[in-house]
């Protein structure tokens, strides 16, 4: 006897699904700030909007960008990982192409930052938050070691990817020899210094700020490498800063000259 099908399912594409393995020039951004600002930029190749209708209605001429569709909140839930806080609106898109370190340095900004492994995506969209609010005009990255400015970054960074440009390098060391030849002075961080931050950076017309991973600080090749290391002077109580605080407060110092 045929056994009558299960009653009140839904059919299997009636929910939205989980996005599983996207191809590594795909992610998504989510989140109200990170995600109009992706729309906003011409550089950036779209794929796909979802949005609850409340959100929708917010995006005006952005929502011709992507092909948009409207969903309810646990819908978007249920197609972006676990825990991305979207707000209602999430962008499907290809990553932003990064600089080579000799592309960045024709542009000729004044203020450079460099990163040396730090890998949490929280602090990493953090410091490129902090970038775009004292002027800095490149984030140079490694190729390994540090996460691809995906939906975390960006939702921390709150629209910061579209304003700050990324230069990835293989070698951090020699990204450092680079700005140095190129009239840079740079600044590494340590904590082992007597050098404050405030004296190191006073002056320089053209300067690049180097932050290490939490823990580690700084590698021994790239310090060996800087113009000169400098600290952060802070409370005997506290030992170190967050790698994120750290990097707000240089480059506010970095943005007084």
């Amino acid at each position: 006897m045929t056994k009558s099908p299960p009653r009140n399912r839904r059919p299997a594409t009636h929910r939205p699904r989980r996005d599983q393995g996207l191809s590594s020039d795909t992610m998504w951004i989510w989140g109200l700030h990170a995600a109009r600002a992706a729309l906003a930029n011409p550089a950036r190749k779209l794929e796909r909007i979802i949005a609850t209708p409340n959100a929708a209605s917010t995006l005006g001429p952005l929502a011709m960008r992507a092909p948009l569709e409207r969903l309810e909140a646990g819908e978007i839930d249920r197609i972006l990982p676990p825990g991305a806080v979207h707000q209602g609106l999430a962008v499907r898109l290809k990553p932003l192409e990064p600089l080579a370190i000799e592309e960045l340095i024709e542009t000729d900004p004044a203020r450079i930052a460099i990163l040396d492994q730090v890998s949490d995506p929280q602090n990493l969209g953090a410091i490129w938050r902090s970038a775009a609010a004292f002027g800095i005009g490149g984030l140079v990255l490694q190729t390994r070691h540090t996460p691809v400015p995906g939906g975390v970054v960006a939702k921390a960074a709150a629209g910061a990817l579209e304003t700050v440009p990324e230069v990835r390098v293989v070698n951090i060391a020699r990204a450092v020899d680079a700005l140095v030849e190129a009239g840079y002075h740079v600044v590494g961080l340590a904590g082992e210094t007597e050098r404050d931050l405030r004296d190191a950076v006073r002056g320089a017309a053209r300067l690049a700020l180097v932050l290490g991973a939490e823990g580690p600080g700084i590698r021994p090749n790239v310090a060996k490498a800087c113009s000169e290391l400098a600290r952060i002077s802070i409370a005997p109580a506290m030992e170190s800063l967050n790698v994120s605080n750290a990097a707000a407060i240089a480059f506010y110092e970095a943005a007084r000259g």
